[in-house]
């Protein structure tokens, strides 16, 4: 199984499924009974009837309960001769569990349809008692560089379930496009949501993909990716990038800009990758419009943790900027790094006042970080060990580690090959929390998170090719308590996976295969940006 589940006690002995079998779901197990019998049976082509009590479900059937001594994700999964019963903590624990039985199920328990009506389904007889580390196991999908239709969304909120992850970062905005309906302000969309041409590779590669590309989501489709997400317990973090990574908003609304500074009417969304020095104007105006836009935002996603970005702000426009200048000045700031910090803390108490927290990546902490304030450590653990010492919330996400865009192999067959290698074992021995970090210290981790930035991921199948199968070594960092990254047990590990690439395969997963890329999944000729020799560790 994957992730590897705490304890597991074997039996003698299986359950037999068949059209007799029943499913009883108990009182507030109700969705997780509908995701179990419509999965199962598109699988196995097993009605699984519903049952009105537990007993209903014994002998040859499944029970779904909540027991309330367990922790609310936990679960326990009994296979004897009284059937399946699955009990949680809440309905996240019992629905973990209900992906757990269908990994025990086989990898046909993951197609859209039965190979064979006549074939028989069993589950062994066994106890397994399991429960996650981290309350944040997360992905990140940028779907601001390459657009991404609503169908493929829904796709990796699935996958993410099957691997028990819980957290979908949602990065909707940059200077490549802006990718979520906000009706107070359609230019956003109408103008911003489009870009003429792509750059085809890293932004040193000559070649260019001659057509508009672009999309967004509209409200209802957000509404509809949300409540997919939440009958699978996934909580979607939508983020808003500022005051960097906006080019793309200016472009739509020139005033946005810095416009003593340069003609922002002369702008476009971006067709290029890298840091565009086009940022907002740190000005009242460029406040109440972007609350305007978060308080659509919060509407449409009920997550407690809203991401505003806040990395990689160039200042050269503040700089030059005398609107900038008066402002730090009126502030009485240090400079342009402390009037950062005042315009993502605006955004912090704003969101406070509202029953949310604000999280950014980890350059929040230049200037001064925002009292409620949690980061996303990216550049290395030094920015999530410094806000965890000073007593704020973390999500560790170090690019080192789990960017998965950078290159799985140092081969040349790699696709647009970009920075250092990161391996499946890599990944594996990725460890969250850094070993300097008091007790109550490391309380502040929440979790982490694997980030998938789509500069050079053209097309779905790119998304999947580097996000699989290194996700699946990454959900099981996330998600079981393993020992220190030298002792982790590796070889186990890919022995799972020789089964755990069946279960890719019948869910029709673009991975990378362990010898390497197929034919179709090269990109010769294409640049990227492969960095030599062992990447930066601790």
């Amino acid at each position: 199984m994957i992730p590897a589940p705490r304890r597991v006690l074997a039996g003698a002995g299986e359950v037999r499924l068949t059209a007799r079998s029943q499913l009883y779901a108990g009182p507030a197990t109700e969705g997780v009974g509908r995701w179990l019998r419509t999965v199962l049976w598109q699988a196995t082509g097993l009605p699984l009837s519903e049952g009105r009590e537990l007993d209903d479900a014994a002998d040859d059937g499944i029970g779904l309960q909540l027991d309330p001594a367990l922790g609310a994700e936990e679960y326990r999964l009994t296979s004897d001769g009284d059937g399946v019963l699955i009990e949680g903590g809440s309905a996240a624990g019992v629905f973990w569990g209900a992906q757990t039985l269908r990994q025990l199920l086989g990898p046909d328990a993951y197609r859209r349809a039965p190979l064979d009506r006549d074939r028989g389904w069993a589950v062994p007889h066994l106890t397994i008692e399991d429960s996650p580390r981290f309350r944040w196991r997360g992905l990140m999908l940028d779907v601001a560089r390459h657009f991404m239709p609503k169908e493929g969304v829904l796709r990796h909120l699935d996958l993410m379930a099957a691997h028990k992850l819980n957290v979908f970062h949602f990065h909707l905005t940059d200077d490549q496009g802006w990718r979520v309906e906000i009706k107070r302000y359609p230019r956003l969309t109408e103008a911003g949501s489009w870009r003429a041409r792509t750059k085809f590779g890293h932004r040193a590669s000559p070649l260019w993909e001659e057509k508009p590309h672009g999309g967004f989501y509209t409200q209802d489709d957000i509404r509809e990716i949300v409540a997919h997400a939440a009958e699978r317990h996934i909580t979607v973090v939508p983020e808003i990038d500022v005051p960097g990574h906006s080019q793309a908003a200016i472009a739509a609304y020139p005033e946005l800009g810095n416009t003593d500074v340069i003609d922002t009417t002369a702008l476009s969304v971006w067709d290029n990758w890298g840091i565009s020095a086009n940022v907002l104007a740190p000005t009242d105006n460029t406040l109440r419009f972007y609350e305007g836009v978060f308080e659509e935002l919060l509407g449409l996603f009920p997550s407690e943790f809203i991401h505003v970005g806040g990395d990689e702000c160039l200042k050269d426009q503040w700089r030059r900027s005398p609107t900038a200048q008066a402002r730090i000045k009126e502030l009485g700031l240090a400079d342009e790094d402390g009037l950062q910090a005042w315009f993502i803390g605006h955004f912090d108490k704003w969101l406070t006042a509202r029953g949310r927290r604000l999280i950014g990546w980890d350059e929040i902490l230049e200037g001064g970080l925002a009292e409620g304030a949690a980061v996303s450590s990216w550049r290395g653990y030094a920015g999530g060990v410094a806000a965890a010492q000073a007593g704020h919330d973390v999500v560790m996400c170090p690019e080192q580690y789990v960017y998965l865009d950078h290159r799985q192999a140092a081969g040349e067959d790699e696709p647009v090959p970009i920075a250092h290698v990161r391996t499946l074992e890599d990944v594996y021995r990725f460890e969250p929390v850094p070993p300097e970090l008091t007790p109550d210290q490391a309380g502040h981790v929440l979790g982490t998170q694997a980030n998938v930035w789509t500069e050079v991921m053209e097309d779905p199948a790119r998304v999947e090719y580097q996000t699989y199968p290194r996700l699946s070594a990454f959900a099981e960092v996330a998600w079981s308590a393993l020992p220190a990254p030298a002792e982790r047990d590796f070889a186990d590990f890919e022995r799972r996976m020789a089964v755990h690439y069946r279960r890719l395969d019948a869910l029709g997963v673009g991975y990378r295969p362990p010898a390497g890329p197929l034919p179709w999944q090269k990109r010769p000729g294409v640049l990227g940006r492969p960095k030599e020799g062992a990447p930066p560790n601790r």
